[in-house]
């Protein structure tokens, strides 16, 4: 018989470790996953226009123009109001995608794209740091990586993340973000090395810009306290006695951001507690706003860019998000000291909130998504736990697919922001009690042309909000475009009255009694305009022009001089002044303003017509006539420069390039004795 089989054993090859080398090419591959997925998703933001506060912060503001060179935009005495004021390393940045790309959009975009993916990443790095420490450690192990990179996933693709990103004048709020996360990380570094003093020096750095960026930042020196305690010393006691010259310097971070504070006048009056707003109905109003915040987290629709000013009406509106709030709160202060690493989780959210969502009202927007932008970071951090407990090592696997959804809804709300107008059409239909989105509605109704839809959207903000000028003045505007002066005139009655101390309002209000022969009425709003205003170009501007029409050439050429100083591209100026050269016999001095006028205006046909009057009176006929036809083309209606280019060609024998002006002339002007004279000469020949 033959023998049991003998059976041959291979012996089983150990696990190999998984060097340092291929652990290095995880994290880059890890990492360059999360700036292809970002660029993915905010790829369609990059020709966004500028929207609502983009155009005071941005491209009206006078650091814009190189005021004061790199000193101005460093100034805290910017206006109060003005995302950028106090913020001298915003303004700073602003100055600097002005020389890169001027007026056009893109190099805005890209930056506030870059600056939130490095926040994303310094993010990523702080939790893979904190996750492996030892409180964590037994809880998570080696999945502290993989939620590390989950979380950092979800928050660079949630939604909710759009308003700080895309909204190109929140960049106060990620690149503040951005430096809170590295004062964060500096100094988590710094813990653990044998040489700590230059991650120490780079985390006091990194505050202190954060300080010069956003208000927000004052919370960090208390989060970096609170994290040394939770995760390192142990102790708030033990934290200071190992790092007394950090935290001083910390600490020594908050008198620069006082200076700002102070230099901007409580942000023009829009924010503290001076504001028509009070604490306790601001207070109110946050109860409803942080458990909204809340609910996007997992629900992120809808998004809404501009909640408005609106503030709730009572604790009977509010009592239950008051008590889910008490209860956060609570449990918050409770995991402080029995829980500290949740307790941490908590504070973060609250504390980082704190400055803009608490008693301290900001009045200009009571509510704003762009706030969670760093405390969305603390219930992430939960989800992803969540997934650890409920799919274990699929966890990390459950999070990219979260995000990737967050990626395609983080696409589809940049497209909201393609035009002002969907954005603001968005906003209306979201939140159609807000004055203020049916404003700006209003007024991206008026850039299109569509006139009649701009006053209605108008009237419906005057219905909500009855006290606010703006509304009453651009409707004004859209009336008079609608020639129905009398309503405009109306309009400006009321708005001046809510602002008599509005020098536009005068200015407009003055133009439609003009047009209405309230001349007398007209120049008296002229006036005090310019005395309100005396440094608006428009004003001085609008005021020569009437002081044109009252046959005042010299008084009219001294207001055109004076706004040419204060703006010297400001055509309509040169126009007049071109007017006033002619009236007063100057025709060397006409004839440059109307060359600069049409220059500044080249699709304005009264400057070339004028300028080719003024070049007639020298002979320079060849030219003229050039100029009469561009105005002719500009617009086929006009009369005068059809009418002179007609008879000037008649009078030099060119009667076949004649002829056909003066039919079409003889169309719109069929009681013209002249024209008809000239006609009946072309048509015999001469």
């Amino acid at each position: 018989m033959a023998g049991p089989p003998v059976l041959h054993h291979k012996p089983l090859k150990p696990a190999r470790p998984v060097t340092a080398n291929a652990a290095s090419h995880r994290v880059w591959l890890a990492g360059a996953g999360l700036v292809l997925a970002t660029a993915l998703a905010y790829s369609n933001s990059l020709q966004a226009p500028f929207v609502f506060d983009d155009g005071p912060a941005i491209a009206n503001h006078s650091s814009r123009r190189g005021a004061g060179g790199a000193a101005g935009a460093l100034r805290p005495e910017q206006d109060g109001g003005v995302t950028t004021s106090g913020r001298p390393l915003v303004s700073l940045s602003f100055a600097f995608n002005r020389v890169v790309s001027g007026d056009r959009v893109w190099s805005y975009h890209i930056v506030n794209v870059g600056i939130h993916l490095l926040a994303g990443l310094t993010l990523w790095g702080v939790l893979g740091r904190t996750l492996g420490k030892a409180p964590l450690r037994a809880r998570f192990g080696e999945a502290s990586r993989g939620i590390a990179l989950g979380v950092a996933a979800l928050w660079l693709l949630h939604p909710l993340q759009t308003a700080a990103v895309t909204y190109t004048v929140q960049r106060a709020e990620s690149l503040m973000g951005l430096l809170y996360l590295l004062t964060l990380h500096a100094f988590a570094r710094g813990a653990e090395s044998a040489r700590p003093g230059p991650w120490l020096g780079l985390s006091l750095a990194a505050c202190l810009a954060g300080m010069a960026t956003k208000e927000v930042m004052v919370s960090a020196p208390l989060m970096v306290w609170l994290y040394d305690r939770t995760f390192v010393a142990g102790s708030f006691a033990g934290a200071l006695r190992q790092r007394r010259w950090y935290y001083a310097g910390l600490a020594a971070t908050w008198l620069p951001l006082v200076w700002l504070v102070l230099g901007t006048g409580g942000r023009g009056g829009t924010a503290g507690f001076a504001t028509a707003v009070t604490p306790c109905d601001y207070l109110l109003t946050q109860c409803e706003a942080i458990v909204r915040y809340l609910g996007l987290v997992v629900w992120p629709h809808p998004l809404v860019f501009d909640y408005g000013t609106e503030i709730v009406g009572g604790l009977g509106e509010v009592w239950w998000q008051g008590l889910v709030l008490l209860g956060l709160l609570a449990g918050t202060v409770a995991a402080l000291k029995r829980r500290p690493v949740l307790g941490f989780a908590g504070a973060w959210f609250f504390v980082i909130l704190a400055p803009s969502s608490s008693i301290v009202p900001v009045a200009s927007q009571t509510m704003a998504e762009h706030r969670m932008y760093l405390p969305l970071a603390a219930p992430l951090v939960l989800i992803a736990a969540g997934l650890r407990a409920w799919l274990g090592r699929r966890a990390l696997a459950g999070c990219l697919v979260l995000a990737a959804i967050g990626g395609v809804l983080t696409a589809a709300r940049n497209s909201d922001y393609a035009t002002e107008h969907g954005l603001w059409a968005d906003t209306v239909a979201k939140r159609p009690a807000n004055a203020r989105a049916h404003h700006n509605l209003g007024l991206a109704e008026l850039a299109r042309g569509n006139l009649e839809k701009a006053a209605g959207h108008l009237r419906d903000s005057i219905a909500l909000a009855p006290a606010a000028p703006e509304s009453r003045y651009n409707l004004g505007l859209v009336l008079a475009r609608l020639h129905r002066p009398a309503e405009a005139i109306a309009s400006y009655e009321k708005a001046l009255e809510l602002e008599p101390g509005s020098a536009a309002i005068r200015h407009n209000l003055a133009n439609a009694l003009a047009a209405s022969g309230r001349r007398e009425e007209a120049g008296r709003h002229h006036a005090e305009a310019v005395r309100l205003q005396p440094r608006s170009a428009a004003a001085r501007n609008g005021y020569a022009h009437w002081l044109l029409e009252a046959g005042r050439p010299a008084e009219a050429l001294a207001q055109c001089e004076e706004a040419l100083r204060l703006d010297p591209g400001l055509g309509e100026a040169h126009f007049n002044a071109g007017n006033a050269c002619a009236a007063l016999g100057r025709p060397d001095g006409a004839l440059a303003h109307y060359r600069e006028a049409v220059r500044l205006q080249p699709g304005e046909a009264p400057g070339h017509n004028n300028l080719a009057n003024a070049l007639l009176e020298q002979d320079r006929v060849d030219e003229a006539i050039r100029h009469y036809r561009e105005a002719v083309r500009l617009d086929a209606d006009y009369v005068a420069p059809r009418r002179n280019l007609a008879l000037l060609l008649l009078h030099l024998g060119r009667v076949g390039e004649a002829r056909p002006h003066l039919e079409t002339l003889a169309r719109l002007r069929p009681g013209d004795a002249d024209v008809a004279e000239a006609l009946r000469r072309a048509r015999s020949g001469g």
